[in-house]
C-alpha cells in the first residue's frame, strides 16, 4: 500500500510553535513590541510558511513521503490563526496596559496614607544624589547644609484600612550610598506595584549633581546650582531657577522651565511644553504635540521632530509651535527651518532667513532692513513677504502655475503662456542682500512694510499775557 503522509508532516507544526514561543520570549525579556512588530513584518509569516511547504515538497519524498504530502492542511491554517490569535492577545492586552489599563486601575479602590520617618544623611557638599521612585510625585529643592533630608508618604489603594495596613507595612524610604552617589529609594516592595505609591518631599545640598527618575508622578526640582537629570515616564515635570544644565526625559506629560543659567535638552516624547528666560541653549528632540513654547532663550533653540528641523541662533521674543503652526518673533539671528504641512509666521528676523516648507503658508516680516540672505521654498503654499522701502536687495521669485505680486514699483514680474510667473531685479541704491523666493501651486507676494508715520506734535499753547495792574483811585 502506497505511503500517504510524509515524516515531514509534522515539521511546519513544530516549527509555528518554536516560532510563536520565541517571539513571546522576546517580548517578554527582550522589550520586543509585538504591534510595532507584526506591524511591520507580518508578510515574513507567508515567506516562512512557504520556505517550510517547500522543504516538505523537495525534501519529503526523499524520506519516504510523497509529493502530494506538502499540501496545505485545514490543520496547519487552523495552527496559524490560532497562533495569530495569542500572539493578536498578547498585543491588546500590552496596548490596553499603555494607553488604558493604568488609568482603570488607578480608579479602583479607596486611597489609604501613612507618613514614613526617614532620617537625615549627611553628604558631601558636591556629592551627586539619585532620586529613584516607583509611583508618586517627588519635589526636590537646594539646601545649604550638606544633607539629605526626606520628608515621605506612603498610599495605599485598596478596598479595606486592614488590606491597606498590611501592604503599607513593609513600606520604607531609604537613602543609601552607592560608589560615589547617595540614592534616595523606597523600598519594601516592588516598584511596578500599582497599588502603592510614594510621594518624596527631598532637599539636597544645592552644589550638589542631581539625578531623578519615576515611573509615574510629577516632578519638581527648584533653586539648585548643579546640573539636573531628569526621566520621567508618565506625568509632568516643572524645573525652576537652576544653574546648571537641564536634561529631561519624557515618555508621557507636561515639561515647564523657567529661569536657568545653563542649557535646557527636553526629549522623548509627550505634551507641552513651556521654556522661559533660559541664558543658555534650549533643544526640543522627539514628538511633543504641543504646544511647544519658549521665550527668550540667549543662545537659541532647537527643535528636531519627525516633521520639524528648526535652528534658532537666538531668541529675544516668542516662539509657538503646535496644531499645524509654527509662529516666531524676535530673532535677532539665523533662522533655519525645514517643515511640512506647517503654516509659518516670521515677525523681525534679524539675521539669515533659510524656509523649507510644503502644503502650508509662508509669512516672513521685517520691520528693519534686512541684511542677510533670505532663502524660502514651498510646494502647494503661497509666501509672503515684507520688507521695508527703504531696504536694498536683490531678488529672484519662480512660482510655478501661480502669480507673483510686488507693491515695489521698480520690480515687475512676467508670467509665461504655461502660468509660471518669474521676477528678477535689484531694488535699492546700496548694496544689499538676496532674496530667492520659490513656490509651486500658491502665489508669491512681495510686500512693503508699513511705516508708522509719527503724529505731528501739538503746538504748544500761548501763554495769555499778564493782566495790566489797574492804578489806585486819586483822591481828589
Amino acid at each position: 500500500m502506497a505511503r500517504t503522509q510524509t515524516r515531514s508532516s509534522g515539521l511546519f507544526s513544530g516549527l509555528v510553535l518554536i516560532f510563536a514561543g520565541v517571539i513571546l520570549l522576546l517580548h517578554t525579556y527582550g522589550h520586543l513590541e509585538l504591534r510595532h512588530f507584526f506591524g511591520h513584518w507580518w508578510p515574513l509569516i507567508i515567506i516562512f510558511w512557504g520556505a517550510v511547504k517547500l522543504y516538505e515538497r523537495t525534501i519529503g519524498p526523499r524520506m519516504g513521503g510523497t509529493v502530494g504530502g506538502a499540501a496545505i492542511t485545514g490543520g496547519e491554517v487552523l495552527l496559524v490563526v490560532g497562533m495569530l490569535a495569542l500572539l493578536g492577545i498578547v498585543a491588546g492586552v500590552e496596548y490596553g496596559k499603555q494607553k488604558i489599563g493604568e488609568g482603570i486601575m488607578d480608579d479602583v479602590g479607596d486611597n489609604f496614607n501613612y507618613d514614613v520617618d526617614v532620617g537625615p544623611k549627611t553628604i558631601p557638599a558636591n556629592a551627586r544624589v539619585f532620586v529613584h521612585n516607583g509611583r508618586g510625585d517627588i519635589s526636590v529643592r537646594s539646601s545649604d547644609d550638606a544633607q539629605i533630608r526626606v520628608s515621605a508618604k506612603k498610599g495605599v489603594k485598596t478596598w479595606s484600612e486592614q488590606e491597606a495596613d498590611r501592604i503599607a507595612k513593609p513600606v520604607s524610604v531609604e537613602i543609601v550610598k552607592n560608589g560615589d552617589t547617595y540614592e534616595v529609594r523606597p523600598s519594601g516592595y516592588d516598584l511596578s506595584d500599582s497599588r502603592i505609591g510614594v510621594n518624596l518631599e527631598v532637599s539636597v545640598p544645592k552644589k550638589s549633581p542631581l539625578t531623578v527618575k519615576t515611573d509615574k508622578g510629577d516632578v519638581t526640582v527648584s533653586d539648585m546650582t548643579a546640573d539636573i537629570g531628569v526621566t520621567n515616564q508618565n506625568g509632568d515635570v516643572e524645573i525652576r531657577n537652576i544653574v546648571g544644565d537641564v536634561l529631561i526625559e519624557m515618555h508621557k506629560g507636561d515639561v515647564k522651565v523657567n529661569d536657568t543659567k545653563g542649557d535646557v535638552k527636553v526629549s522623548g516624547k509627550g505634551g507641552e511644553i513651556d521654556v522661559t528666560n533660559a541664558a543658555g541653549s534650549l533643544t526640543v528632540d522627539g514628538d511633543f504635540y504641543g504646544p511647544v513654547r519658549a521665550d527668550k532663550v540667549t543662545k537659541g533653540v532647537r527643535m528636531i521632530s519627525a516633521k520639524t528641523d528648526l535652528t534658532l541662533s537666538a531668541l529675544a521674543g516668542h516662539l509657538e509651535t503646535g496644531s499645524g503652526n509654527l509662529d516666531v518673533v524676535d530673532v535677532p539671528g539665523n533662522l533655519s527651518l525645514r517643515t511640512r504641512d506647517t503654516e509659518i509666521s516670521v515677525e523681525n528676523p534679524g539675521g539669515k532667513v533659510n524656509i523649507d516648507n510644503r502644503n502650508a503658508a509662508i509669512s516672513v516680516r521685517f520691520t528693519s532692513v534686512p541684511k542677510e540672505d533670505v532663502s524660502i521654498t514651498n510646494s502647494s503654499g503661497e509666501i509672503s513677504l515684507s520688507l521695508p522701502g527703504s531696504s536694498s536687495f536683490e531678488v529672484v521669485a519662480d512660482c510655478r502655475n501661480c502669480d507673483i505680486g510686488s507693491e515695489f514699483a521698480a520690480l515687475a514680474p512676467t508670467k509665461s503662456e504655461s502660468g509660471d510667473s518669474h521676477l528678477a531685479g535689484k531694488y535699492g541704491s546700496g548694496r544689499g542682500p538676496k532674496i530667492t523666493l520659490k513656490t509651486s501651486y500658491g502665489n508669491i507676494a512681495l510686500r512693503r512694510t508699513a511705516v508708522a508715520v509719527p503724529a505731528v506734535p501739538a503746538r504748544p499753547a500761548v501763554p495769555a499775557p499778564p493782566a495790566t495792574p489797574i492804578p489806585p483811585a486819586t483822591e481828589q
